[in-house]
């Protein structure tokens, strides 16, 4: 959300005309961010109507325009001769945008509707595709993928200053931005992707203007009750899988629905409640989420990578921090198979660790 709002800002400060859109409905913890409103997630990308007259034979003297109850009326003089409706016709029109720049995504279909209803106009226009993430499918006509950046705020940091020309361009707003996707990407400044360099960057974004303390106070520190809520059936439904070295738990459309939370409201159980169980490797959380079981996924041991744990249904992700989803189904008719899926890989897992220790040879997971 950081880093859509930031580049959303930064254009719009250079006079474009922009429309910032997301999926998802936008959390309320994100509303100290400025111009937060603006995004949409009923996005239609509408074209042209054209209405074009053949002028070969007959010349035109006039045309004009006028409103007449719920009609537009185009009336078109000619100079002489006469129009025949043979000389109309209906030319379609282009869409009225320049280009379509992705953030955050490794292929279009994590869009989702966004992309669905409007694939003529991701067909049509150029996408510039910007993310961080290993998997991504390089879908765009021009990519900038940088798989060192902790985020895609990290990535925007240069590409604005570039754009802008202007050093001191990225002002207070756009850097509150920016260091909000880099913190929640980080898990401020805690998680093992943390590098010097977005360190460095974020040192620059709080010089800039950046709102440090009330990032920090909005994403952690403030919680509405129905999110605490909804954690408590998430812990409550928390499952030791101590054979497979991993904790799981499960979040139910029912569960959302009792407590009064959205969707959205899932999304910090599994890093500041999950991730924090001993003696487990990685931490999963399945949720329902519009019709699909979305799982997301946390290492723990840094010698587990759950990207390769979340490739097994179709997602992907960093080796900490990976996320899948499964179209079409309930947590009733999916968990367990996502489960034994994982136990087996596991149990793969030993046995190859197993093979190489009789060997000699380095394990593939080291299991503490």
């Amino acid at each position: 959300m950081g880093s859509l709002i930031a580049l959303y800002l930064s254009l719009h400060k250079m006079g474009k005309d922009v429309v910032a859109v997301c999926n998802d409905t936008v959390p309320q913890v994100y509303g100290y961010l400025k111009d937060v409103q603006k995004i949409t997630h009923d996005f239609h990308g509408s074209r042209d109507f054209i209405i074009s007259l053949d002028v070969t034979n007959v010349k035109a003297d006039k045309v004009m325009c006028k409103t007449r109850g719920n009609s537009l009326d185009i009336i078109i003089t000619p100079k002489s001769g006469r129009f025949e409706a043979g000389m109309v016709s209906f030319p379609e029109g282009g869409f009225n945008y320049e280009a379509i720049i992705v953030l955050d995504s490794t292929d279009l279909e994590r869009l989702g509707s966004v992309y669905e209803r409007n694939a003529e106009l991701f067909y049509e226009l150029p996408v510039v595709n910007i993310d961080h993430h290993p998997g991504n499918s390089h879908f765009g006509k021009v990519n900038l993928v940088d798989l060192t950046a902790t985020s895609t705020s990290e990535i925007l940091v240069g590409i604005i200053e570039a754009l802008s020309g202007d050093p001191k361009f990225i002002d207070e707003p756009i850097a509150t931005s920016l260091l909000t996707g880099i913190i929640a990407d980080t898990n401020s400044f805690q998680n093992a992707n943390t590098t010097p360099k977005s360190l460095t960057v974020a040192a620059q974004l709080v010089a800039a203007g950046a709102r440090q303390q009330d990032i920090v106070r909005h994403i952690y520190k403030t919680k509405p009750l129905s999110t605490l809520r909804l954690w408590g059936r998430a812990l409550s439904n928390l499952r030791d899988e101590k054979n497979y070295r991993f904790v799981w738990s499960v979040i139910h459309r029912k569960d959302y629905l009792e407590v009064g939370a959205s969707e959205n409201e899932s999304g910090g159980v599994i890093d500041e409640l999950l991730k924090t169980a001993s003696g487990a490797d990685f931490a999963l959380l399945l949720s329902e989420k519009n019709n699909d079981v979305h799982g997301s996924l946390r290492a723990t041991n840094p010698s587990a990578d759950v990207s390769k744990i979340a490739k097994l249904f179709g997602g992907g992700g960093h080796p900490m921090a990976a996320a899948f989803q499964i179209n079409k189904t309930t947590l009733l008719e999916s968990s367990e198979m996502v489960i034994q899926r994982i136990r087996e890989y596991q149990r793969d897992i030993d046995r190859a660790n197993q093979l190489h220790l009789n060997q000699g040879t380095s394990p593939v997971m080291r299991v503490e």
